[in-house]
Formats: C-alpha cells, sequence, structure tokens
C-alpha cells in the first residue's frame, strides 16, 4: 500500500512542477501587458541604483547570455569571477536550480510514456520550453546584481546545451576544460560530493569524469565554434590577458584590464560576490597564480597512472599525455610568476583573508559528509547518476 502511494505521489509531483512553470511563464505575459511591456518578447527589467536614476536593463530570451560550463573543479569559478570583475558582465554564484530543472525536463522527454501525457494536457514543445526559458531567465537576471550582460555558472548545464541554445539562441558557452587527472584530485582532495563519483577510488572518478567531459565536448562540438569555445584551464592561468582577450572578443565585450585583477573586487558593490558554501571561493579570493596546476603529480595510485590512456581516452582528445607526470603545460608569463611567489610566500595572510571575506563556519566546514544535509549532495541533478 505505501509503495502505491509513493508511486502516485512522482507523477503529482512532476505536474506541480509544471504548473509553477507554466504560472511563472503567463505571468510574464500578464505582468507585461498590465505593466507596459512587450508580451510578445517576455521582456523584464533589471535597474541598478533605481533611486538615483541609474541604468536599467532590460532582459529577454534573445540577449546574448553567457554559460559557463564544464566538469567542477576545472576552473569554472576563476572563469566567472574574472568575467565578474568587468563592469558590464555579472556572473554570480552557481544557482543550482537551474541544471536541475533542465535535467527533470529531459527525464520527461526520455519517457515516452509521460511526453504523450504532456501533449495530451496541452503542454506542448513550446509551452514546456517558454516556461522553463521564462523560469531560468528570472533566476539570471534576478539572483545577482543588474548588468548589461548576464552570464550563469552552473557548469552541468553544458551537459544539456545544446537545449539551452534552444531555449536562448544568441546565449554563448564558454567550455572549462582542465587536465582530467588535476580535476579528479581536486575533487577527492577537497571532498567535493558528485552524485556518481567515489571519493575513495582515483580510477572510478578519472572513468566518470571522462564519460562527463565526453558528453560536454560533444555538446560543444553540436553547439558549433560559434557559440561554445572552449577554454583550457592551464592556458588562462599561464596566459591570463591573452586569453582573456579571446574570450572577451568571442563574447563581444569590450576590453577592460580588471579581468586580470578579479582578486581586488572580491565582495564589493558590483564586483565578484562569492558563496561562503562554494569550495572554490577560498582560491578566487587569491590572484591568477600557478598553485594547483600540477598538484596532483605524485597523488594518484601507481596502478591508475599505468592505465591513465584506457582510463580516461578523453585526456588524449583534449591534447593531454596520459604518460606525462609531470607534464609540460608551458611557460607562465612572467606577472603570473610573481602572484604565484606572493601566494606562497605568505600562507597565513591568504588564510585569514578567506576567513575574513568568506565568514565560514569551520565546524561547518568539518562536518561529516554523512551528517551534512545531502540534497542530491553538493552537485546533484535529481538522480542517482550525476557536480564543476
Amino acid at each position: 500500500m505505501r509503495l502505491m502511494l509513493r508511486n502516485r505521489k512522482l507523477p503529482f509531483a512532476a505536474v506541480a512542477c509544471l504548473v509553477v512553470l507554466v504560472l511563472l511563464w503567463k505571468w510574464a505575459d500578464v505582468r507585461s501587458v498590465c505593466w507596459g511591456g512587450n508580451s510578445a518578447h517576455n521582456v523584464g527589467a533589471m535597474v541598478r541604483d533605481e533611486e538615483s536614476g541609474g541604468s536599467n536593463y532590460r532582459y529577454h530570451r534573445n540577449m546574448p547570455l553567457i554559460f559557463i560550463g564544464g566538469v567542477p573543479r576545472s576552473g569554472t569559478t576563476l572563469m566567472r569571477a574574472m568575467l565578474d570583475a568587468h563592469p558590464e558582465v555579472r556572473c554570480g554564484q552557481e544557482t543550482r536550480v537551474i541544471p536541475r530543472i533542465l535535467q527533470l525536463r529531459s527525464h520527461w522527454m526520455k519517457s515516452e510514456k509521460e511526453s504523450v501525457r504532456l501533449v495530451e494536457a496541452g503542454i506542448t514543445k513550446e509551452v514546456l520550453n517558454g516556461a522553463i526559458a521564462q523560469f531560468c531567465l528570472e533566476i539570471i537576471a534576478k539572483h545577482g546584481d543588474p548588468a548589461p550582460r548576464l552570464c550563469n555558472k552552473d557548469p552541468l548545464t553544458l551537459k544539456m546545451g545544446s537545449y539551452v541554445i534552444e531555449l536562448f539562441p544568441a546565449a554563448k558557452f564558454l567550455f572549462m576544460v582542465r587536465d582530467g587527472r588535476a580535476t579528479v584530485h581536486s575533487i577527492i582532495s577537497r571532498k567535493v560530493t558528485i552524485t556518481g563519483f567515489d571519493l575513495t577510488s582515483y580510477r572510478q572518478c578519472l572513468t566518470k569524469w571522462n564519460q562527463a567531459i565526453q558528453t560536454m565536448h560533444e555538446q560543444c562540438k553540436e553547439i558549433g565554434s560559434e557559440r561554445c569555445m572552449m577554454v583550457y584551464y592551464e592556458q588562462l592561468v599561464l596566459h591570463p590577458e591573452e586569453w582573456m582577450r579571446k574570450i572577451l572578443h568571442f563574447l563581444d565585450i569590450p576590453w577592460n584590464d580588471s579581468v586580470l585583477h578579479h582578486e581586488e573586487f572580491i565582495n564589493k558593490e558590483n564586483g565578484v560576490a562569492l558563496s561562503k558554501v562554494e569550495r572554490s571561493s577560498d582560491q578566487v579570493i587569491k590572484p591568477v597564480n600557478l598553485e594547483a596546476l600540477s598538484k596532483w603529480v605524485g597523488k594518484i595510485p601507481s596502478d591508475v597512472i599505468r592505465d591513465m590512456a584506457d582510463i580516461a581516452p578523453m585526456l588524449s582528445v583534449l591534447g593531454y599525455d596520459p604518460y606525462s607526470n609531470p607534464p609540460d603545460y608551458g611557460k607562465p608569463d612572467s606577472y603570473v610568476q610573481e602572484n604565484t611567489y606572493k601566494v606562497r610566500s605568505n600562507p597565513q595572510m591568504w588564510e585569514h583573508r578567506a576567513k575574513e571575506l568568506l565568514n565560514r563556519d569551520p565546524l561547518a566546514e568539518n562536518v561529516p559528509p554523512k551528517a551534512k544535509d545531502t540534497d542530491e549532495d553538493d552537485y546533484g541533478g535529481g538522480s542517482k547518476d550525476r557536480k564543476t
């Protein structure tokens, strides 16, 4: 009897989500009509410093949104912090809800029975897409400061990248790519819980990394080079100005030196807002440096190193040598070397700065994983098969 009741609750939950999405979409229409907006395009507004006559920014589905994607721990937070330092861009913290709603829609579409039910209920592809787009747009526009260019950094969104472009045809993706060995070591050493990743096994995590990065790589290719740019974390760190100039050109954003000094804008108004709970926040308070490039060297079990080419074939596809230990990523720019010296010469100062800026509760940081609120862990997506 309990099983029957539990099974009956699932369709009710799905219908409830749909009702909320459709109401939100229709509310945008009603709001636009009542308040003189453009109902045909569901145009909303963000106002910066309204009382002092500040700028009024419009947001809509055809605006050039920026999405930052990649496997968790691949440099997505650094990328968004550098963009956030630009006066015309606002990314903000991970929303977590956008990849979840996209994945929920993906589950509905994979079920032929559920798809038929939606159509029979009058919830066509156009209705569903409009509702999901409006939901995502409201979250992106309203969860941070107003800005001319809006950016979202929910890394796993790229797994559904082609659908995101269908929703937002003028959007562009930045696909953050990092040596999978470094990514997995960071996931394990920093205890970043990702659904489906076994943090006790480098072999298993590398296999999962390979699957995730392959999906994202295929999505980026499908989207096309005009809409998806691959950004190698190592090259961004070694040559920040060269790569930020390429990235801003790709995004049609004018150059501004502030992107090279993101650490100066941490938690300042219209600057780089950091989350107290995101694992990368304590790293991006520092200037771009070389600390994280080769931390994985000497940490991965020898049998995994031996089988690396077979465990993670995407390393070779992406241009990494699976047998290089340590790898040669290239020579850094001189000021990156200077930044690295500053970071390494005074670790206590940076530790104090992290505590000051993030105000983290050290007790909460040390709670065992099973004792935490495990709402699909840090990067869950609504099912037990799947964080950046």
